[in-house]
């Protein structure tokens, strides 16, 4: 009854219908381009299609004859500039898909960087195949999901660089080079997480894994608590996959806490071909109409807060695919408003420093107005190979979803009340992630990501042009 009385109100909303495709074409108009957030459009010089190896290679070559910056695209996620650059050149990436091969053997797959997870997924299902470590959504192309060094559910993996064996990267110069742990090792560390600041991401080994039944046994979690109950959920083999979120809701602002796990399951998919069959997000409706009532009202973020925990609760001892359990198609991130503007930003901490920081961060809150729609909980292995690490220990990440109006005056409120989050991040020895809007100031970035020096001057070495640049870089790259 609360959920039909719930929609019934939220038809007065009415969020605006709004497809991938719709998406793609609405972000590159008259020479002017954006991403997602669509906070800072950018007057282009021109739009390129990858489609070959060799023509890539001839939009570099040209590129540099007319002196023009190159920006890298996928599907344009990031939301602070990644990808764009003024009147510069931008080479979309999408159409340089192919799956180039999968040896089930050696249990790996070669693709194009264009290709996206969905059709990784795809094609490694018939193999009984899954990915090792990819984010929540499959829309993503891997070369932009390699460049941000993304995470993703599997709790005993840590970035997405875990799993590359090699990747080909097209370098500044016109040459192409093999890049691995061991012979370009210094490249490695760069490139993955460097957001396309080094050169194009051509093609790429993936190491992947088995597709396995798994068994949904959902929680609910003391903040108090939660350390000792992650470390646990780490030292179980049988657990394979986890996340959790926290309250946004007012009455029950980050004390209630779910955690959704996958255990691996004794039953096979030979036995249960079912569910082997890839699925589709269904009512991704009433997720938007609910998302959109929060947006809006205090009482909609309780009602969303109280839906989806009992939701997720119900799902208690179903069965479902590891590839089915990575593949969420929910296109909330296409919301579109002339307005308004959804902006994620994501905040690490480590794991016992997580009851003291939900205290403080609970307690800024309380006094700020920003509009706080979600907190997604995952955890994060120690990685601190990456030259622009965000786990230089085992880390509680928590994805933050806020919205926010889009006049100037708006966007620097939102800044300042980032701002004093990272602040708080800071404090108990966090960091913060890079591929969203700029919020951060220089400094924290230094705090966060203290090999920031190293980054840049890998990049004067690499390209001593500057031919690949974005907005992004520019900002952080100039300011004191």
């Amino acid at each position: 009854m609360v959920l039909l009385l719930s929609v019934v109100f939220l038809s007065s909303y009415g969020i605006q219908r709004y497809t991938l495709a719709h998406y793609q074409d609405d972000l590159y108009k008259n020479g002017v381009i954006q991403d997602v957030a669509r906070l800072l459009p950018t007057k282009i010089k021109r739009q390129e299609t990858g489609r070959e190896e060799e023509q890539i290679v001839e939009i570099i070559k040209q590129a540099n004859k007319d002196r023009l910056h190159v920006s890298i695209s996928g599907n344009r996620h990031s939301q602070g500039g990644h990808t764009y650059y003024p009147n510069g050149v931008v080479l979309d990436m999408t159409q340089y898909n192919q799956i180039l091969a999968i040896d089930p053997k050696r249990k790996t797959i070669h693709v194009q960087s264009g290709a996206t997870w969905d059709q990784i997924q795809k094609a490694l299902a018939p193999h009984g195949l899954a990915v090792k470590v990819m984010q929540s959504q499959n829309i993503f192309t891997v070369g932009g999901s390699i460049s941000a060094n993304i995470h993703g559910r599997d709790i005993h993996h840590e970035s997405l660089g875990s799993t590359i064996n090699w990747f080909r990267l097209l370098l500044a110069d016109g040459r192409v080079v093999k890049v691995d742990r061991e012979t370009n090792s210094e490249l490695f560390n760069h490139v993955i997480g460097g957001y396309g600041l080094f050169g194009v991401i051509l093609d790429v080994e993936l190491q992947v894994t088995d597709d396995e039944i798994y068994e949904i046994q959902s929680n609910t979690v003391a903040v108090k608590d939660f350390p000792e109950y992650v470390k646990k959920l780490r030292a179980n083999p049988d657990i394979k996959l986890a996340y959790g979120r926290i309250s946004t809701a007012p009455q029950t602002l980050l004390d209630s806490l779910f955690v959704v796990e996958y255990h691996h399951s004794f039953e096979t998919l030979e036995q249960n071909e079912s569910l082997r069959v890839l699925k589709s997000d269904e009512q991704t409706w009433l997720t938007e109409e609910l998302l959109n009532f929060s947006r809006k009202t205090q009482i909609g973020k309780d009602v969303l807060w109280d839906l989806q925990k009992k939701y997720f609760l119900s799902l208690n001892h179903s069965k479902i695919s590891r590839n089915n359990s990575m593949r969420s198609e929910s296109d909330f991130l296409l919301y579109k408003n002339p307005n308004n503007t959804d902006v994620l930003q994501e905040f690490f901490v480590p794991i016992d420093e997580f009851p003291a920081y939900i205290e403080d961060l609970k307690r800024f809150l309380e006094k700020d107005n920003i509009n706080l729609l979600n907190l997604t909980i995952r955890y994060v292995s120690k990685d601190d190979w990456p030259t622009l690490s965000y786990a230089k220990d085992d880390m509680i990440a928590l994805v933050a979803l806020f919205n926010h109006k889009k006049k100037k005056e708006d966007v620097e409120k939102a800044q300042r009340s980032i701002q004093n989050i990272i602040d708080v991040t800071l404090k108990h020895n966090g960091s913060f992630y890079l591929p969203y809007y700029p919020y951060a100031t220089k400094g924290q970035l230094v705090r966060s990501y203290p090999k920031f020096s190293t980054f840049v001057a890998a990049k004067d070495k690499y390209d001593p042009n500057g031919l690949f640049m974005n907005l992004f870089y520019e900002r952080y790259r100039n300011e004191e």
